[in-house]
């Protein structure tokens, strides 16, 4: 893995919902002569707002021409015109790349939209289409094309890619190339748990032929993360379990469950450095997700205190709600529109806002926190404590979380601990109050 992408945490946004962009693009010649709405200016309008954050990389969602939300894209080539043009990415990229900020972009490789010019010569021109290894189509079957496909999880406009097709694999590797030569800095890969890793290891194998020092990050929701990472040539994958634990243990009082997989996830770390988070495109928002939201600042401490590569969901450092549905539009809630600036805020979120500010920052003075070990020195349902292990022996954190509704006395494992953050009043010691919080300075 590239050396800069160790240290590196995400802003990670949804561009075409971010910038107010209308939800079904125009089609056909229509879509050809339309002329581009340049709005990818806004993002950059909010880079003081990420860096103030403390964030030093911006995670773009699909940017290529689709025909809705991004993800049924219909040219990889080109940037959807509800966003702008080229020209207007490749300034996006060189006044994040001025202010110190990575960009990675999101690319769909496991389907495309029914738009796509090479479906759409296979419905033209059915098994005597140059296409038609390039989908897994079924002739013999009735449907509304006079033929069958497979598609992404049961949504017909979603046409599922033929991943054994070479040629498949030749434009994957060439399109993520061609925006790697023009400035990002890595790809997220979308629905890569839907994809054979072998596909992944011919694409990425190709790519760093050309970019050795591109970041590859996959969409995994579950399964062997270390094996898909190590067969798939990826740097990274997307760590749901993690994600579930946090929001879950919570919730339920249980952090038996967090402990387990904090212990799975140390396993992890020998392999590789996977992608953490508790907020994304996809899913509910965290503070609609917990059901006490006294405990949002303890969700955040785990995610800043572990070791990973962390991400935050534009809108969730500002205590963002909106649940996910699973329904058409379900996602409307969870991608609002932003402001034009990030001044036109409402300043109800900024104590969220700040407590980012002050865990990012106690990340950034503590860079081997991207590589810790986590030790559990004290577990119940309702309080839990563990230490964050600097790998090189120098100075560790603990972190004690409560969810209960008296104040506990956590065990402490070193002696003259400094209290560097926490839920206020701040306790002594491993005093900590009723659904309260604390990170403590262990010395060496």
């Amino acid at each position: 893995m590239s050396p800069w992408a160790e240290h590196v945490i995400w802003w990670q946004l949804h561009p075409i919902s971010f910038v107010g962009a209308e939800p079904l693009a125009l089609t056909g010649v229509a879509a050809e002569q339309a002329a581009a709405r340049h709005r990818l200016g806004r993002i950059g309008a909010h880079l003081d707002y990420v860096i103030e954050l403390g964030a030093s990389g911006l995670a773009l969602g699909p940017v290529f021409a689709s025909e809705s939300h991004g993800y049924d894209t219909v040219d990889h080539y080109r940037i959807d015109p509800r966003l702008g043009t080229d020209e207007d990415l490749d300034t996006l990229i060189r006044t994040c790349h001025r202010r110190g900020i990575k960009v990675l972009l999101d690319g769909v490789f496991n389907h495309v939209g029914r738009g796509f010019p090479q479906f759409q010569d296979v419905l033209a021109n059915g098994a005597a289409s140059q296409y038609a290894s390039w989908f897994r189509l079924n002739f013999s079957a009735d449907g509304p094309d006079g033929f069958g496909y497979a598609n992404f999880e049961g949504h017909q406009h979603l046409v599922a890619l033929n991943h054994a097709e070479p040629a498949v694999a030749q434009y994957t590797a060439e399109v993520m190339s061609h925006w790697l030569g023009r400035g990002v800095d890595g790809w997220r890969l979308d629905a890569a748990y839907a994809v054979p890793t072998a596909f992944w290891q011919t694409v990425t194998a190709q790519v760093r032929r050309e970019h050795p020092d591109a970041w590859i990050v996959g969409e995994v929701i579950h399964g062997d993360y270390a094996q898909i990472a190590a067969t798939g040539g990826l740097d990274s994958v997307t760590e749901y379990e993690l994600w579930k634990s946090i929001w879950s243990s919570l919730n339920d009082r249980n952090f038996f469950e967090l402990s387990w997989t904090l212990g799975r996830h140390d396993g992890l770390i020998e392999t590789f450095l996977p992608m953490t988070f508790v907020g994304n495109h996809d899913v509910t928002r965290l503070a609609s997700r917990l059901d006490d939201e006294r405990h949002l600042p303890h969700a955040l401490a785990v995610l800043f205190t572990t070791s990973g590569i962390p991400s935050v969901y534009a809108g969730d450092e500002q205590a963002f709600r909106g649940v996910k549905y699973e329904r058409r539009d379900g996602d409307a809630e969870i991608r609002p529109e932003f402001p034009a600036t990030p001044d036109q805020l409402s300043d109800w979120g900024r104590p969220v806002y700040r407590l980012h500010q002050d865990l990012i920052g106690l990340r950034r003075r503590n860079p081997w926190l991207v590589r810790s070990r986590s030790k559990v020195f004290h577990l119940a349902n309702e309080t839990f404590g563990f230490q964050c292990l600097d790998p090189d022996g120098g100075s560790n954190l603990a972190v004690l979380l409560n969810v209960s509704d008296q104040p506990f006395d956590f065990p402490i494992p070193a002696a003259n601990a400094r209290q560097v953050l926490g839920s206020k009043p701040h306790g002594s010691g491993g005093h900590v109050g009723p659904h309260g919080w604390a990170v403590l300075e262990l010395p060496a």
